[in-house]
């Protein structure tokens, strides 16, 4: 491996070191539901994010609460050393895909015969963290 394809894959690695990954997969609720939560949190701090998913009368804000407190938990086995106050943690993408569609049929007047799509989603969200480092720079 050469020296630039080494450094980019440590820099990558580096990276991974402080973002933590947590994905739910089919997910009943349909998509265009989820995201509505989805942008309420986007881009926020943690503690935040817990509160209005906590409180809000969606149905898929319970089960994104309980996706968002296990990306807590394995940003927390990634980083045994750190506390999760003092890191500063925010969402930084969350994402809502579409999932597998069961259809069913309902029956219609005049012999005929409605479909009906019940849709799921997948949803993955990423935390970081947001720690200041001090950067000495002199003027010149």
């Amino acid at each position: 491996m050469g020296a630039r394809k080494r450094l980019a894959a440590e820099a990558r690695k580096e990276e991974n070191r402080t973002k933590c990954v947590a994905r739910l997969v089919n997910n009943t609720t349909s998509p265009r539901k989820a995201r509505l939560m989805a942008d309420m949190i986007r881009g926020k701090n943690v503690d935040y994010a817990l509160n209005v998913l906590k409180y809000s009368k969606k149905e898929s804000s319970a089960k994104m609460h309980t996706l968002l407190l296990s990306a807590i938990a394995n940003w927390q086995a990634k980083n045994e050393d750190k506390r999760v106050e003092d890191s500063n943690l925010y969402i930084k993408e969350i994402f809502v895909d579409g999932g597998a569609i069961m259809k069913r049929l309902m029956t219609a007047p005049r012999g005929r015969a409605y479909q009906i799509k019940k849709r799921s989603n997948h949803i993955t969200i990423v935390l970081d963290s947001k720690v200041v480092e001090n950067v000495n720079q002199t003027e010149e």
